[in-house]
């Protein structure tokens, strides 16, 4: 399917477009709506492009609803390939009592998909057990947004030291020293993007297996096999991984291929660095690709990030 994220242009129409929208849907269960927490977006999945303009114009005919439209966020998130040991202090006084929280902590990387560990070696009181949960919030909290603007997965934060005071200490004042350690040592520690992969299973007629592998293949997709699609004679079935920032138009291309009767499934199965092919292709630095993103353009460098769809029934 191809989907839209949509919003309401009008402010206080929020609610009016989601019952619109479901509407909608219960009156053509071939659109698919999904509301989205991560991004507090509204996505409205359609069989493609012209499908969804037409349910753009029932808004604004039927329920007098003008909507602005852009494609879904895919979800990027950033890692780091290096270790660092860091302080982190925060002391203000203003008159009365003070802040102050004062935090050692290490960071290192972790295997793909452990997620975030936060470890607690204090020994002998350095830090009264009371202010530790503050300093694993101010991590956690830092991580939702690190140095490349995505959230950080798969890294350690190990608290090893620290001091107090027994007047001007406080659960605020250690989380502030935490972020503070962590906006300090995270760029040290060689941030790198990690970008969706989709385990994907494209079906078409066996005349068009080659074309759809080089189709595949021209989204930065690997290739994992084929084989002929079982109870389908005539029929095949690739396997790939995709990237999911490539996904977006699949459908449409595909289905212009095979005179509209090619379909695939999709799942997510890992992340992982933007291969090599950005490279070649001039995509610039972590960095860069990393300001792309954000403003939503494609991370080689060419054109916008295509939209994420979901799986396409038979």
């Amino acid at each position: 399917m191809f989907g839209l994220a949509l919003t309401a242009e009008k402010k206080g129409d929020d609610v009016k477009l989601t019952g619109a929208l479901t509407k909608l849907v219960e009156e053509d269960s071939s659109y698919r709506l999904e509301q989205n927490a991560q991004f507090s977006e509204l996505v409205l999945w359609g069989q493609g492009e012209i499908h969804l303009q037409v349910a753009l114009e029932r808004l604004k005919s039927r329920f007098n609803l003008a909507v602005a439209t852009r494609k879904p966020t895919v979800p990027y998130k950033e890692t780091i390939r290096k270790s660092t040991s860091v302080h982190g202090r925060h002391k203000k006084q203003s008159g009365g009592h003070g802040q102050f929280g004062d935090v050692h902590v290490d960071i290192r990387p972790l295997p793909r998909g452990s997620g975030f560990v936060f470890e607690d070696k204090i020994v002998g009181g350095a830090i009264p057990r009371q202010y530790i949960p503050a300093v694993e919030e101010g991590v956690g909290e830092f991580l939702r947004q690190g140095t490349l603007g995505f959230p950080v997965v798969d890294v350690a934060v190990t608290l090893t030291d620290g001091s107090y005071h027994s007047v001007d200490s406080s659960d605020m004042a250690f989380k502030t020293a935490a972020r503070l350690a962590m906006s300090e040592g995270l760029p040290q520690c060689e941030p790198v993007l990690l970008e969706p992969i989709l385990k994907v299973e494209v079906s078409v007629p066996s005349d068009y297996t080659s074309k759809a592998q080089r189709i595949i293949s021209g989204r930065r997709g690997q290739i994992l096999g084929y084989d002929a699609k079982e109870g389908w004679s005539g029929w095949d079935a690739v396997s790939a991984y995709l990237p999911q920032a490539e996904m977006g138009d699949l459908i449409v291309e595909l289905r212009s291929l095979t005179m509209g009767v090619g379909t695939f499934l999709w799942a997510f199965d890992h992340l992982q660095e933007p291969d090599g092919a950005h490279r070649r292709q001039g995509g610039g630095g972590t960095q860069e690709r990393a300001r792309r993103l954000r403003r939503g353009l494609s991370p080689l460098g060419a054109g916008s990030i295509r939209a994420r769809p979901t799986h396409i029934p038979r």
